[in-house]
């Protein structure tokens, strides 16, 4: 097993060993995230392109998607993980003006606005969810994964989620 040592940092002032495998493995996890995260929305753009909907970028199509049925804020995107500040603000905006969202100002908190999907959003929305279960179907029938290997994969993505958490929260 071969170790490197992690250079002196202003928090701890220690020097830390890991495994270079275990780092390598870790590498190779975070770029196919990020290739992942890619290939969706290249998947989902090409789908786009095929039923004729082209004013609807893939980026666009999830955030449809994960709103679903649901009347949020572009805050309570940005709070579930989804979506990062100006590109939510901007989207939402977009989508507004293109007929896909309805927005309200929210009663209480007057610089707030509320969207949700229009019938035209929520046909988006359905386009995206075939998609999905469509890849769901393949992936079982053609034994690309069993429910087992996609609970282990979903309990090790949450275990990585919630570790990156707590360094933003708990810098230690």
């Amino acid at each position: 097993m071969s170790f490197h040592t992690v250079p002196d940092t202003a928090t701890n002032g220690q020097k830390r060993a890991y495994d270079a495998g275990f780092m390598t493995s870790y590498l190779e996890v975070l770029m196919l995230v990020e290739r992942l995260h890619r290939l969706l929305l290249d998947v989902i753009k090409d789908e786009f392109e095929r039923v004729g909907i082209l004013e609807v970028n893939a980026v666009q199509a999830l955030l449809m998607f994960n709103i679903g049925d649901n009347e949020v804020t572009a805050g309570e995107l940005k709070t579930r993980g989804y979506y990062q500040g100006s590109n939510v603000s901007y989207n939402l905006k977009k989508l507004v003006e293109m007929g896909y969202m309805h927005h309200q100002r929210c009663e209480i908190d007057r610089r707030s606005v509320r969207v949700r999907l229009t019938q035209k959003g929520r046909d988006v929305r359905d386009i995206v969810a075939g998609l999905f279960g469509n890849h769901a179907s393949g992936l079982q029938d053609r034994d690309v994964l069993s429910m087992d290997a996609i609970d282990e994969i979903t309990t090790a993505l949450r275990r990585v989620e919630r570790y990156w958490s707590d360094q933003i929260r708990y810098i230690y």
